[in-house]
């Protein structure tokens, strides 16, 4: 059994590599007293196009300044992605590895590999050992191999002097079955020794790595409090406890525990690495955890928009990172431009007074329902806020999918008519909505801006604001007051990207007028509550 933790590797996604030095000390000597066997440094790489912290090379000269125990071996990763470009391979290897083993201190080199660049990566082996390093390879997204791609790899892998054979759960959707089920196909043609690197979307990763170990598996991946990508990985601080039982050895628990009270919780508690709902479902589904990741990590995400992503991409497949992916997916409401109702009929040459989630609503209460009582505005509200008496409401705007499927029973209880585009909702919706006035209005997201037609509307998010902006366009409306349009503090990027719809609505032609009655951070045209 060889314990191999990767912390400094796979953690450094979340702090760009940039570990203290003093910390990388600490955490060294945790490693010795856990019985630890290898720890991955970090990545050996020529990529630099942003600032990394020094684990993201983990030069010789580099590690060589550290002061690491004669105990532990060290080893250091690479992409194969940067070895099967165009460059020859061994001209990126002399690169990355100018140095023999003897004169190095580092002791393995691991390629990280996607399936269809395993072959091309291979021969790094060869020159690797030639160099004296030991060697692993590590197979990526290979829970959804077929049984023959997976023998296919083992054949080609056993052409070749590979100490470790790994096999990574990168979408963290595997159980203990389909990990020996792997080990098995594997085992066809590979007779050298497996690893495996578990993720724990699922809350499995240990698990998994258990029932691997049970069934061959010798090298074992794990992070400690799990730190990696996403929902991270198998905890060293579990792991070792097993692996020491096992061996039927006393570890000294007590410098790894000291360095995760002090340094590791503080910063998984500021980045947020480990399982929850969302990762849970991007492992059911095979998504690749780095969007839901992103997601959490920009606040422009709500709640609705994370799950509105994960069924999509469940349905499009998701296994593949890409951010152009993530946000059109964000922004995909499976509906047309057209309905069946022409807003004119309600809105033609009305002030319509719009408000708003913000609290000013709340704030100016009194003086916006003075103003209602008084001039007999169009009350329109997004979704199911009701920050006013809602007498005094006229009609609500709904449009995205997701926030409709947690509010249809608020609206169903609600009197007010619903606008909204029910070719978007799902027949669950519009059965506990089929007692509801509705008017279906369509919308058609299309990142190329608005347009405004007499039953229907594009709009370049799915974002209810610019449904509602839209909506009263096509209808004609006089101008829309709004009030509850706060927008969000100075560096918010939420803020930008409201103004920037803001902005591209009143470009557009036919756009009605934009007036906020109340504060606001958006540039619209101004006025007070209070001096109407």
């Amino acid at each position: 059994m060889k314990l191999l933790d990767c912390t400094l590797r796979d953690g450094g996604y979340y702090n760009s590599w940039d570990f203290p030095i003093a910390i990388i000390g600490e955490y060294l000597q945790a490693m010795t007293s856990a019985g630890v066997d290898f720890v991955e440094l970090g990545l050996r790489s020529c990529v630099n196009n942003s600032f990394k912290g020094a684990a993201a090379y983990t030069t010789d000269e580099f590690i060589s300044s550290l002061e690491v125990p004669n105990a532990l071996k060290v080893a250091v990763m690479v992409n194969a992605s940067e070895l099967v470009k165009d460059t020859k391979l061994e001209v990126v290897l002399e690169e990355l590895f100018p140095n023999v083993s003897a004169s190095s201190p580092v002791d393995v080199v691991r390629i990280a590999c996607h399936t269809h660049e395993f072959v091309k990566a291979l021969p790094a082996a060869n020159w690797l050992k030639s160099k004296g390093y030991m060697v692993g390879f590590n197979l990526m997204q290979i829970a959804d191999r077929t049984q023959e791609e997976v023998e296919a790899l083992a054949r080609e892998a056993s052409k070749y002097d590979i100490d470790a054979l790994y096999f990574a759960d990168s979408m963290g959707s595997m159980d203990p079955e389909q990990c020996i089920q792997i080990i098995r196909w594997l085992r066809t043609s590979w007779d050298g020794a497996l690893g495996i690197h578990t993720h724990d979307n699922m809350g499995k990763a240990l698990q998994n790595t258990i029932a691997a170990l049970d069934n061959g598996v010798t090298w074992l991946d794990a992070t400690v409090t799990g730190m990696g990508r996403g929902p991270g990985n198998a905890r060293t601080e579990e792991l070792a406890i097993e692996i020491a039982d096992r061996r039927g050895v006393s570890i000294n628990m007590v410098p790894l525990m000291s360095i995760i009270r002090s340094y590791f919780q503080p910063l998984k508690n500021a980045c947020g690495w480990g399982s929850n709902p969302y990762y849970y479902l991007s492992g059911k589904y095979g998504i690749h955890p780095t969007y839901i990741q992103e997601m959490l990590s920009d606040n422009r995400f709500s709640e609705e928009d994370i799950l509105a992503v994960i069924e999509l991409l469940r349905k499009q497949g998701g296994k593949n990172f890409s951010l152009d992916t993530l946000y059109t997916a964000r922004n995909s409401v499976e509906s047309v431009m057209e309905g069946d109702w022409d807003p004119v009929s309600l809105f033609e040459g009305k002030d319509v007074l719009l408000l708003g989630t913000g609290a000013g609503v709340e704030k100016h209460r009194k003086a916006i329902e003075t103003y209602i009582l008084k001039r007999k505005p169009i009350v329109a509200v997004l979704n199911t806020q009701s920050a006013i008496d809602s007498d005094l409401i006229s009609v609500r705007f709904a449009c995205h999918p997701v926030r409709m499927l947690a509010d249809c029973s608020r609206h169903a209880e609600l009197p007010q008519p619903l606008i909204a585009p029910t070719s978007s909702l799902s027949p669950a919706i519009l059965d506990v909505l089929s007692e509801k006035t509705i008017y279906n209005f369509g919308l058609e997201v299309d990142k190329n801006g608005f347009k405004f037609g007499e039953c229907g509307c594009k709009s370049p998010t799915s974002l209810v604001m610019a449904y509602a902006f839209a909506t009263l366009a096509s209808g004609k409306a006089n101008r829309i007051l709004l009030a509850g349009f706060d927008g969000y503090e100075s560096g918010d990027p939420r803020n930008e990207e409201m103004n920037s719809v803001v902005k591209t609505y009143q470009k557009t032609e036919g756009a009605v007028d934009l007036v906020a009655v109340t504060p606001t951070r958006y540039d619209v045209n101004k006025l007070s509550i209070y001096g109407m």
